[in-house]
């Protein structure tokens, strides 16, 4: 089964590009539009740096968000184990197998 690719214009840093992508054309241009406004902060927050050092450090400060989401993503989910297994604890033992204590 061949998965449809869309053929999406879109602007970062003031030059157009097609991206060519399995995702809906919307979420691409959101995904475009998220990297244009951090380079545009990386740009706007200090001396002047030029643009492909810009998106260098655009890029890695979207690395961080994503390793930090992912990282409380991994906590939350240890967290709602552990409150899953207290409270199959103050079941009666013949219902804490369904909830898989």
């Amino acid at each position: 089964m061949t998965v449809k690719k869309h053929a999406v214009r879109v602007t970062i840093c003031d030059e157009e590009y097609t991206v060519r992508s399995e995702l809906d054309p919307e979420d691409t241009r959101q995904v475009a539009a998220y990297v244009d406004q951090a380079i545009k902060r990386v740009l706007h927050a200090g001396p002047l740096v030029e643009t492909h050092k810009a998106a260098i450090l655009a890029a890695l400060a979207i690395t961080d968000e994503l390793l930090e989401s992912r990282k409380g993503q991994t906590e939350m989910a240890e967290r709602l184990k552990r409150l899953t297994g207290d409270l199959a604890r103050l079941l009666p033992p013949t219902k804490r197998q369904s909830v898989g204590a």
